[in-house]
């Protein structure tokens, strides 16, 4: 539990894919390369960035069990096995742990929604079963997770912290109160981190960015976080993960290949984003994009 809570940046890695639209191991393991060489402290698999709703439960499986095989001495491996079926989600979380992961993240039943006392008895069954970070996303699930349901359960012996995606306002709130908040948004995340007390953020960015996102968590750093702001908004100009996948792909990390129902920005994103990547400097990063063509584009189901 105290590795995981001094865990300050933690990366929700992407999931690649291969031409014929199954999951790329290869490249999946170059990602992940690169945020340790970074020094990202850990992972979150086959989370809202890893697609995990867009893989089986076997594809999600495995990647959990493949990424514990080849980076758990390196890495905290956190898989998500949240879902908003609580049978669903008990049996992933058993899976996962049975495979050796460090902790789970989970979410609160989304669409088909519940009572706030039905959330309480879904997460607490969870919890039961081993660590588990408590992910508040309520632009995703319809539902806000508030302090009159986070604070009882934070007094569960694995109740690791909370992904707050409410803001800085929330993170402050909880931090005062002892219980462990990573931010949910990148472009919050500085201020999370140095002026709210935030323990760390689970980033989209630093899969493009590690170096830069890692020194954001490690110092204050008010010129870089500005320098950055732009990219970052970008980034979110539609679901996530859209721009990040369109991003790796302009970037060549990954195969141009998105599972449906995403599909690439257009080419005026494109081009403002190609400005905004290849406008850092070289202290950020080395990398470089290219606007690629509508057709260089693959979708698969």
């Amino acid at each position: 539990m105290k590795c995981l809570k001094a865990a300050s940046l933690i990366t929700a890695i992407k999931t690649p894919y291969n031409e014929n639209g199954d999951i790329d191991l290869v490249t999946y393991d170059e990602l992940v390369a690169n945020q340790i060489a970074a020094g990202v402290d850990a992972i979150v698999v086959g989370g809202t960035t890893g697609e995990g709703h867009l893989l089986s439960w076997d594809e999600h499986l495995m990647l959990i069990a493949h990424s514990v095989h080849q980076y758990g001495k390196e890495l905290l491996i956190i898989g998500n096995t949240g879902s908003n079926n609580t049978r669903e989600a008990i049996k992933a979380t058993e899976h996962g742990f049975a495979m050796g992961m460090d902790a789970s993240l989970q979410i609160n039943p989304y669409y088909g929604r519940t009572s706030i006392a039905g959330v309480g008895v879904h997460f607490n069954r969870i919890l039961d079963i081993g660590p588990a970070f408590i992910y508040n996303v309520p632009g995703r699930t319809g539902q806000d997770l508030t302090p009159e349901i986070i604070e009882p359960l934070s007094k569960h012996k694995n109740f690791i912290g909370v992904k707050e995606c409410g803001g800085n306002e929330r993170i402050d709130y909880y931090e005062k109160k002892g219980i462990a908040c990573w931010s949910g948004n990148d472009d919050e995340s500085h201020a999370a981190r140095h002026q709210f007390g935030a323990h760390g953020v689970i980033s989209v960015t630093s899969n493009l960015l590690p170096k830069a996102m890692r020194q954001l968590m490690d110092n204050k750093n008010d010129e870089l976080a500005e320098q950055l702001r732009p990219l970052m908004e970008w980034m979110f100009c539609e679901p996530n993960p859209i721009s990040l996948n369109t991003a790796l792909m302009m970037t060549k990390s990954v195969k141009p290949v998105f599972r449906l129902p995403y599909q690439a920005l257009t080419e005026a994103q494109r081009e403002k984003g190609l400005t905004l990547i290849n406008a850092l400097s070289a202290d950020i990063t080395d990398i470089k994009a290219t606007l690629m063509n509508d057709e260089d584009f693959i979708y698969s189901v």
